[in-house]
C-alpha cells in the first residue's frame, strides 16, 4: 500500500508540471469531499457528511461550545421543575429559507414528529418527552416522563417548518432550514448558497484521494478536508499554491462487533482482537498529525471523559493464547467490512497483517459507502470499522450500547445487551459506564483521528475543527480575483 502511494506522489508531481493556470474565474467555492451526504432530513441523518451539512442548513435550539458545554442557539431555557423545561426563542436564525417565520409551533412539530416516527434512528433519544405544550408563538414547554438534568443538550435537531412536516415534505433531498446556508440543488453536486451574502458553495464527491488532490491542484476544487493518508498530506504541504492546516482531533474510530455471532459473543475472542492491533504503529505510519490513541468514544478532555482508560496494548502472543483459551480453531477466520475509500482500505490492510501474527485470518470486504452503511445498520456484518463524528454528549453511550436502543430505534448495531451496563447508563454514572464498556469490549477503541484542511491560495477564513465539522463554510472567503466579474 505504501508503494502505491509513493507511485501516486510521483504521478502527481509529473502531472503538476503540465497543469494549466488554475485560477479559473468563477463564483462558487468548491469543496471536495470523499463521501456525499445521504439524507438531509435531520430526523434521519446518521452519516458524517449529512450531519455536517445539516449543521449549516438548519438551526437547532442549542449548540455546544469548544468545551462541549451546551449553549443557547435558537432558544434559551428555564428549568421550571426537574421534569419541565421552558424554551424561549430569540431573534436570530428565525427565517426559514423559503421565507416563512420560525415559531415555537415549528419546534413543537419537529420534535413531535420525532416522537411519532417509527423508522427514525434518533427517535429513541426523545422517548422521555411526555408532552410539548405551546405557551405562545415564541415559547413552549417540554414535559418529561422522568427528570433529566441534561435534557437541553439533546435538543440539537435542526428545526423544520410545521406546514411542510404535515404535508410529508421530502426534507431529505430538498431541505428547508433556517441555517447560514440554504439548499440550491442536488444532482451530481450538492449546491448551497450562503444566506447573508449569496456566496455559492458546491460540494463535489470525489472518492479517489489522488483524483481529489489533482482537482485541488488544477483549481477544479478549492479545498479538501480529511480522508487522506499522511504521505499525500505531506505532498500537499510542499505545494507552493496550497496551504495545509493541521490540528488534533476528537472523532473516534473503532471496530464494531456483531455480538449475535457465536464466535464474537465470546469475550475472550474480543479481547484477543483488541490485543492484536498495534495502534501506535498505525498512528505513526498511516494517520495524519494530531491523531492519538483512544479509550472511549468521548475524548479524555470532555467533561464526561474518562482519562483513566488506556488503549489495549499490542500483544499478539497474548492474543493467540486468549483465542486458544476461547476454544476456537486457529487461524480464526473473520470478515471485516469497510468502505471502498482508499484510506479505509489501507487501515484495514494494516490491521489484517497485524492480526495475522495473532492467529486471525481477517478477510476484508469493501463496499460502496451506501451499501456498507446499510449493512451496518441492518446488522449484516461480523466486524466493521467506522468513526463517530460530532459527538458532544455522554448519552452516546446509551444510544450505542443500551439494550433498549437496538436498530432502528437506536445505534446499538452490535446488539450488545447487558443489564448491569443498562443500570449504569440509567444512573448516568459515566465513569463507571465507560470503564465497564472498556472492559466488556462491545467494540474495540482505536484512535481519535487528527484533522487537517488543504486550501488553495485565495481561500481564507477556514480552519479544521476537533470533530471535523464544516462550520467554517459559513465564513469562508474567496478573494475577488478568483471570481467571475459581473
Amino acid at each position: 500500500m505504501l508503494k502505491k502511494y509513493l507511485f501516486l506522489l510521483c504521478l502527481l508531481s509529473l502531472m503538476a508540471c503540465h497543469q494549466q493556470d488554475a485560477n479559473v474565474a468563477r463564483e462558487d467555492i468548491r469543496f471536495g469531499i470523499a463521501q456525499a451526504p445521504i439524507n438531509l432530513d435531520p430526523r434521519y441523518a446518521t452519516d458524517a457528511a449529512s450531519a455536517r451539512v445539516n449543521r449549516l442548513l438548519y438551526r437547532a435550539l442549542v449548540r455546544f461550545d469548544e468545551h462541549y458545554q451546551v449553549q443557547p442557539d435558537l432558544a434559551s431555557w428555564q428549568i421550571i421543575s426537574p421534569t419541565q423545561y421552558r424554551f424561549s426563542l430569540g431573534k436570530a436564525g428565525r427565517i426559514f429559507h423559503a421565507g416563512a417565520q420560525l415559531y415555537a409551533s415549528d419546534v413543537q412539530a419537529t420534535y413531535q414528529s420525532l416522537l411519532d416516527l417509527k423508522d427514525s434512528p434518533l427517535s429513541a433519544e426523545f422517548s422521555n418527552i411526555k408532552q410539548i405544550k405551546l405557551l405562545d408563538k415564541n415559547t413552549l414547554d417540554f414535559y418529561l416522563e422522568q427528570a433529566d438534568p441534561h435534557f437541553p443538550s439533546k435538543l440539537i435537531i435542526g428545526i423544520l417548518p410545521a406546514d411542510e412536516i404535515k404535508q410529508g415534505y421530502d426534507f431529505g433531498h430538498h431541505p428547508i432550514g433556517s441555517g447560514p446556508l440554504k439548499f440550491v440543488s442536488w444532482q451530481d453536486t450538492l449546491q448551497l448558497m450562503r444566506v447573508n451574502d449569496g456566496q455559492k458553495i458546491s460540494l463535489l464527491e470525489v472518492k479517489d484521494p489522488t483524483v481529489r488532490i489533482l482537482k485541488l491542484k488544477r483549481g477544479e476544487i478549492d479545498l479538501l478536508q480529511g480522508d487522506l493518508p499522511p504521505e499525500l498530506v505531506s505532498y500537499l504541504k510542499h505545494q507552493v499554491d496550497l496551504k495545509v492546516i493541521e490540528s488534533s482531533g476528537a472523532n473516534f474510530s473503532y471496530i464494531g462487533f456483531n455480538l449475535q455471532d457465536p464466535v464474537l459473543r465470546n469475550h475472550l475472542v474480543r479481547l484477543a482482537i483488541a490485543h492484536s492491533i498495534n495502534r501506535q504503529i498505525i498512528i505513526q505510519q498511516a494517520l495524519v498529525g494530531g491523531s492519538r490513541e483512544a479509550g472511549a468514544i468521548l475524548p479524555p478532555e470532555h467533561w464526561a471523559g474518562n482519562a483513566h482508560l488506556k488503549s489495549y496494548d499490542y500483544n499478539p502472543v497474548l492474543a493467540k493464547e486468549l483465542l486458544m483459551q476461547a476454544g476456537v480453531s486457529l487461524p480464526l477466520k473473520l470478515v471485516y467490512k469497510t468502505s471502498t475509500d482508499a484510506q479505509r482500505l489501507r487501515l484495514a490492510t494494516i490491521m489484517q497483517a497485524q492480526m495475522h501474527e495473532a492467529g486471525i485470518d481477517l478477510e476484508i470486504k469493501s463496499l460502496d459507502w451506501g451499501t456498507f452503511f446499510e449493512d451496518v445498520k441492518q446488522g449484516q456484518f461480523q466486524l466493521f470499522g467506522l468513526t463517530w463524528v460530532g459527538v458532544n454528549t455522554p448519552d452516546i453511550y446509551a444510544k450505542a450500547f443500551a439494550s433498549y436502543n437496538l436498530p432502528p430505534k437506536g445505534f446499538n448495531r452490535g446488539r450488545f445487551s447487558d443489564a448491569h451496563l443498562d443500570s449504569l447508563l440509567d444512573k448516568r454514572d459515566w465513569q463507571a459506564a465507560t470503564a465497564y464498556i472498556h472492559q466488556q469490549l462491545p467494540y474495540v477503541p482505536l484512535w481519535y483521528e487528527g484533522q487537517f484542511v488543504a486550501v488553495r491560495h485565495g481561500i481564507s477564513q477556514y480552519q479544521p475543527k476537533l470533530d471535523g465539522n464544516w462550520d467554517d463554510l459559513a465564513t469562508i472567503v474567496m478573494l475577488s480575483a478568483f471570481k467571475t466579474p459581473h
